[in-house]
Parts: structure tokens; sequence; C-alpha cells
């Protein structure tokens, strides 16, 4: 009798613990059941390709509108903040970070047995493509993945000017201007302007003096969206000599923050 008392609470205590443990102890060649996303961009890709049920949590920046174009769509998801303790007790079975997300919590993750893939920002419009196609395969969704490339290339086709526009310059709080090789540069080229940066060397995203932005008389200016009482880096943008360039220059949105196939409005948002 004791026998059979000690066997059962030892199934129950597998059980249990069965219970509490996330699926990443599962078959990796089986679509995911339970995925977590805790970054924005992944987010949304995150949202366009997994099938119904399956993705259970996203970031909850993906609610904001002024960052997400997908806010309304991710109010169905229950938000995570990114922290290793709340994600866990999600149960993922899957768990999509991007490069930034902090170290600590990716290890976290993984020392406790959960699968973490980590996604790197898309640049340009090849490693959009690149990045679809691997979100799919990583939902086990290679369909719906081959479906929404297809859809962005016949967008980005669609979107893209051909004949010479002038010559633009980004400039970003902080005086931070963004390069040919950036997904804010890669939006420029497609809307058929040439970017300034490259005149002065600059490729990837860093500070440009205002007076090489001013005497660059670019013909199009666009300027970092802004965030009242978020950061005194924003400040330079009210300096009256942008306003000498040009008096109401074009405004960065959210479909300029993340490679994903919203970029095409961006573009056509330079018409």
């Amino acid at each position: 009798m004791r026998g059979c008392v000690r066997r059962s609470r030892a199934i129950l205590a597998a059980a249990l613990i069965a219970a509490a443990c996330p699926a990443a102890s599962g078959t990796r060649g089986a679509a995911p059941q339970r995925v977590v996303s805790m970054n924005l961009c992944s987010d949304q890709l995150a949202m366009m390709l997994a099938a119904p049920g399956q993705l259970v949590s996203v970031s909850s920046l993906a609610r904001d509108p002024r960052l997400s174009p997908m806010a309304d769509r991710a109010a169905a998801y229950k938000p995570n903040t990114g922290r290793a303790e709340e994600i866990y007790l999600m149960r993922p079975d899957l768990v999509i970070a991007g490069t930034y997300t902090p170290p600590a919590t990716v290890e976290m993750l993984r020392r406790l047995g959960v699968r973490v893939e980590v996604l790197p920002p898309a640049e340009d419009f090849d490693a959009i493509r690149t990045e679809i196609t691997r979100m799919g395969a990583l939902l086990g969704q290679p369909e719906a993945a081959r479906d929404l490339q297809a859809r962005f290339d016949a967008d980005l086709a669609a979107a893209r000017r051909r004949t010479d526009q002038g010559r633009a310059a980004i400039y970003e709080a902080n005086g931070f201007t963004s390069g040919p090789d950036t997904l804010a540069g890669s939006i420029l080229g497609a809307a058929g302007y040439a970017n300034i940066a490259a005149d002065y060397g600059i490729t990837a995203t860093t500070a440009l003096p205002m007076e090489l932005l001013v005497m660059a008389d670019p013909d199009r200016l666009i300027t970092g969206a802004r965030w009242p009482g978020q950061s005194n880096g924003e400040a330079i943008l009210d300096h009256p000599a942008l306003a000498a360039v040009q008096p109401e220059p074009q405004v960065t949105g959210r479909d300029w923050i993340c490679g994903t196939p919203f970029v095409t409005r961006a573009i056509r948002s330079l018409e």
C-alpha cells in the first residue's frame, strides 16, 4: 500500500513538474504552439505569420500606436515587458528576442530550458526578405512567409521611385543622421532621393554637425518624430537653422522603425 502511495506521489510530482515547465523540451521539428515575442519588430512579423492561437504574447511596445503600425491588432495578445520571470511563467515553447534584448534575460530563459531565437534588425530590403523567411521557418509557417514575401515584393516594386527626386537629409534627436546602409537610408533611396550623408562618408547612423547639414542645402529634410517630455536631445530639432533649410520638414513615423513590409508605406510617404 505504501509503495502504491509513493508511486502515486511520484507520478503527481512528475505531472506538476511537466505542467510548470515550458514546452521547450518538445521536438524542435514541430511547429511551436506557445510563442512569445519580446521585440517590437519581431512582434509585427510574428503577428503577420503566426497561425491562430500560436502567438500568445507580444511586447508592450506593440500596443503603442506611436511605435507600432499594428497597435490595434496587438491588443488581442497578452503584453510582456521583456522580463525573464514573466515570460517563463507563460510556458512558451519558443521566445523570439532581438539583438538588443538584454543578454542576461536571454541567458536566464535558456538556462531554464526555454528555446530563445534572436533576430537581428533588418537594415535593408534583402534583410527584410530574410527575416520574413526566418520567422516563417521558426513558426512552422513557410507558406504564409512565401505569401507575405510575395506581397512585400509587389508593394515595394509599386512604391519605388525610379526618377531622381533630388537630395534629402535625415536629422533626428541629438543631431543624428542615417546613411545609405540603414533602414531609413534604404527608404530614402527607394523613394528616389540621394542621401546627403553619403557626401560626408557616412554610411551608418551617427552625428552630423548642423553646419554641414545647412551647407548641404538638401531638397528635402526628414526629422525624427517628437516625444514631448522624453528627451532633451529633441531640442536641436527646434533650431531656427533647420527651419531655414525647410520650414515644414517630413517627420518619420512608426513605419520607419522596423524592417517589415510596412516600410513600403514609409516610401510612399515621401512622394
